[in-house]
Parts: C-alpha cells; sequence; structure tokens
C-alpha cells in the first residue's frame, strides 16, 4: 500500500442529512451511480468478511474509467499504479496539463501519446456538466487493498489516522473527504461495499487528485473491519452529536480511526458498538450539523492539530 503522497491527518463531526455527517448514539470512553438503495440490517454487510477493497472502482477489473480534469488526471499520469489506456486534450488542456506529462516522462512511465478532441467531443463522453477542463483520460481501475494492506503497511508505526465512512453514498461527498485526508496525512479511508459509491470520474474529480495517493478500502462488514483494525492497535471514535466529550479532549496520538456515519442517519448501531469512544465537534447556533464532507475536514485538522 503505497498510495500516500500528502501530509496530514484527520477526523469528522456532527449529524448528517442527505449530504451530512453523521448523528447517533453515546459510549464512553464511466457515469456515477450515486445514491444508496434502502439501509440493510448492520448483520447483513457481513457474513462474507472484508477484503474487498477497491481504490480503482468496482465492476469488471477490465472495464476502464474516465478520469477527467486537470487535478486528476495530472495525478493519475503520475502515478506508477495507474495503468492510462488513452489520453484526450484540446489544445488549451495539453499546454495546461503538460508539467504532468513532463513528470510521467521523467519517472519513465508508459503513457500514450495526448489525442486532439474538441471540447464538445469530451462533454459528450462524460456526465451531464462535467467540469473536465480540456482533458479526460481513460484509465484501468487501481489495483484492490485490503485492511490487511493497511495494518501491515502500519505495522510498525506508533501514529496514524485511518477514516471510515459508515454507508456515506454521495460520491461528492467521499471524494471530498479523500481531498482532506490526501491534506491531513490519513493513511486510508474505508467504505462500505454496499451503500457506497462507484470510484467514478464524479468521484475523483471532487477528489482533485487525492484519490492517487489516499488508499480507498471497500469492506463488506465495517464492524468487523473496525474490530480488525483494533486487534492492530488502533483505537476507533465515532463521530456524533450525542457524544459526551469534544474530539478536543480525547487522546488521538496514536493510531485512530475516525468513524463518520451516513447520510441522513448517522452511525449505525453495530458500527457505534464497535467504536471504542463516541465524540462530537463543539457545533452551535441555529445551525447545529455539517456536511459529512466538511464534518471530516474539522475533525481531520483537530487530530492534526492535536498531534503537533
Amino acid at each position: 500500500m503505497t498510495r500516500s503522497r500528502h501530509p496530514g491527518s484527520g477526523p469528522s463531526s456532527s449529524r448528517p442529512s442527505d449530504r451530512n455527517t453523521d448523528r447517533s448514539g453515546d459510549r464512553s470512553g464511466g457515469r456515477p451511480q450515486q445514491g444508496a438503495s434502502p439501509r440493510q440490517d448492520e448483520g447483513d454487510e457481513g457474513a462474507r468478511g472484508g477484503r474487498k477493497a477497491a481504490r480503482g472502482g468496482r465492476g469488471p477489473a477490465a472495464r476502464g474509467v474516465l478520469l477527467y480534469g486537470l487535478h486528476p488526471v495530472a495525478a493519475a499520469l503520475t502515478n506508477p499504479e495507474r495503468r492510462i489506456h488513452r489520453l484526450l486534450v484540446t489544445d488549451s488542456g495539453r499546454a495546461a496539463l503538460e508539467p504532468a506529462i513532463a513528470a510521467a516522462r521523467a519517472q519513465g512511465l508508459q503513457r500514450p501519446e495526448a489525442s486532439p478532441a474538441d471540447r464538445m467531443e469530451l462533454d459528450r463522453m462524460l456526465p451531464a456538466g462535467a467540469v473536465h477542463q480540456g482533458v479526460v483520460v481513460d484509465a484501468s481501475p487501481l489495483p484492490d487493498l485490503g485492511i490487511e494492506d493497511v495494518c501491515n503497511e502500519l505495522a510498525g508505526e506508533t501514529s496514524a489516522v485511518i477514516v471510515a465512512l459508515d454507508q456515506v453514498t454521495d460520491p461528492h461527498n467521499v471524494g471530498a473527504i479523500l481531498r482532506s485526508a490526501a491534506a491531513f496525512g490519513a493513511r486510508a479511508v474505508v467504505v462500505t461495499e454496499r451503500h457506497a459509491p462507484e470510484t467514478t470520474g464524479v468521484l475523483a474529480k471532487s477528489a482533485s487528485g487525492a484519490l492517487e495517493a489516499v488508499p480507498l478500502i471497500r469492506v463488506t462488514n465495517l464492524a468487523r473491519a473496525l474490530t480488525d483494525l483494533q486487534q492492530n492497535g488502533f483505537w476507533s471514535v465515532g463521530l456524533a452529536e450525542s457524544g459526551q466529550s469534544t474530539l478536543a479532549k480525547l487522546n488521538l496520538t496514536g493510531k485512530t480511526v475516525l468513524v463518520m456515519g451516513a447520510e441522513g442517519s448517522g452511525l449505525r448501531r453495530l458500527t457505534m458498538e464497535r467504536c471504542d469512544a463516541i465524540a462530537r465537534l463543539p457545533t452551535g447556533g441555529p445551525v447545529g450539523s455539517l456536511n459529512v464532507s466538511n464534518a471530516a475536514a474539522v475533525a481531520l485538522y483537530e487530530v492534526a492539530r492535536l498531534r503537533e
């Protein structure tokens, strides 16, 4: 697991609504597929165990993904783990992408020659309203990683942060959380195999290049994944409005998993029961909750601050 090129580290925040963060009880101590089907009971997420990790997307391994926008495409071009099949650029897109093309060449990476395309051609290839900035790549999904890969890589470390998302379904939120995770030095983002967005160009664009730097791990059973992390020295903190203490009052200097709840209903019961502590962000005023991606950024900053 070699995808942490960005410094930093971080957590999460209060309650969610359709695009919001976690809410819940207290304990001591191609084309985007958005939206989720109705929530299942916690137990059915997991008879199969939790290995399947898809940094590059689920579905047939051979199927490519269209990445677009300067930051996602530049990061993909310079990522040795990413196979690029086709690069399409407008004249202005080619000029803006030239530093990344040169950097990939300097690394000795095999990349296809850029093919000229006009803006309307790129518009037709992508979801309506996609801001491609004149650059698109057709790429293979990144290699799958699992919880065991994260644990093995971090086995010798005494301080690390992972973000775990309990059925967060909006690709813009997951992408933005990946971006914050990269900025604050989190080592991975864990999502559920079901009720989580596909790793499409929409998610990659929201991540602004962070998809190439922070592993996106998919697990079939989040509660079991938290147990695996705890057995490997991680302390798990769930974020919910009902937390008795704020995040700042906890000792988050060791290996920490920040667990954030789903849009709409927050952390599920079984997920909360697996957490070592439930904490909250000190939100207040007329709006008492944050969007889950904003909450993640605030919490990750707080963890980074506590570790200085």
